[in-house]
């Protein structure tokens, strides 16, 4: 399984000049994130400065926790092409580790000065971060005005039945079949990228094997209707995982006969039998 990290470190952000920031993990970008972000572009419009959104890899419970994995809505790369869709200036890797955890939230934000000059950090009201969580909203403001940066709240909480949209909520969804309910909440298909292989006792069948190499959040084992995305054209499929418990799944394409690396989308229309959303299998 692929480990490599993709965060930089603090002092080696890209030179951006004034900015309005925001920080998270952003995995899947949901509907909620987009709320965040939106309010980013906002208060770098109102400033003439630059939106950035600080994207934290590996996962901050990686570190926190060590030994632990969190499936992923989506790959950090996958995450960042996401948030400059949105409409994000400049999308930034950052690499948490030890060492950035050991930060205060004064030490964190100085550290990537000069590059980014801070005119608006943007937080929501529950958020925080720096050693010991204690850069909250109300220190952050203090901390602004005696440095010369606006503390913006995003202060829109993105509910869905009455409850927030978090990437954990998601990932709960997709583990349990619940396919409908992680597209909506998502605001898109849950995905999974990969490689595909030709499965050498089937190929004439037009049968591959999907190759992950990252923890992916997985639905539990069944069969899907799936797009897969490669190139111009998607291709309608059947995703089949096993209950084994192997990193690799096998996709029915029809006539698709390509291989190399592709987006795997979850479609909603999967029959409601069996385990969940999916059709399970023996």
């Amino acid at each position: 399984m692929t480990t490599t990290t993709l965060g930089r470190a603090l002092d080696e952000v890209p030179l951006v000049g004034p900015a309005a920031l925001c920080m998270g993990v952003f995995d899947g970008v949901h509907r909620g994130h987009l709320a965040l972000i939106d309010a980013t572009r906002a208060a770098a419009a109102q400033r003439g400065a630059r939106s950035v959104a600080l994207l934290f890899d590996p996962h901050p419970d990686e570190v926190i926790h060590p030994g632990t994995a969190i499936p992923r809505l989506a790959t950090p790369n996958r995450n960042l092409r996401m948030l400059e869709q949105a409409g994000i200036d400049h999308a930034v890797p950052i690499r948490f580790d030890t060492v950035l955890r050991s930060l205060t939230p004064e030490q964190f934000l100085g550290a990537m000065a000069p590059a980014i000059e801070l005119r608006a950090l943007v937080m929501t009201p529950e958020s925080a971060f720096g050693r010991g969580r204690v850069g909250t909203p109300d220190a952050m403001r203090a901390h602004g005005r005696a440095t010369g940066f606006d503390l913006v709240l995003a202060e829109e909480i993105v509910l869905d039945g009455g409850t927030p949209i978090s990437s954990g909520r998601i990932r709960d969804a997709v583990r349990s079949g619940r396919i409908r309910e992680a597209t909506r909440l998502l605001g898109h298909a849950p995905t999974i990228e990969a490689t595909l292989v030709p499965a050498s006792d089937a190929a004439a069948q037009g049968q591959l094997r999907v190759m992950v190499d990252y923890s992916a959040a997985m639905p539990p084992p069944g069969s899907y209707p799936v797009e897969i995305r490669a190139g111009a054209a998607d291709v309608s499929a059947t995703l089949v995982l096993s209950g084994d418990g192997r990193a690799e799944l096998v996709a029915r394409v029809g006539e698709a006969r390509s291989s190399g690396a592709v987006v795997i989308a979850i479609m909603a229309e999967a029959a409601e039998t069996g385990h969940g959303e999916s059709r399970c299998i023996s």
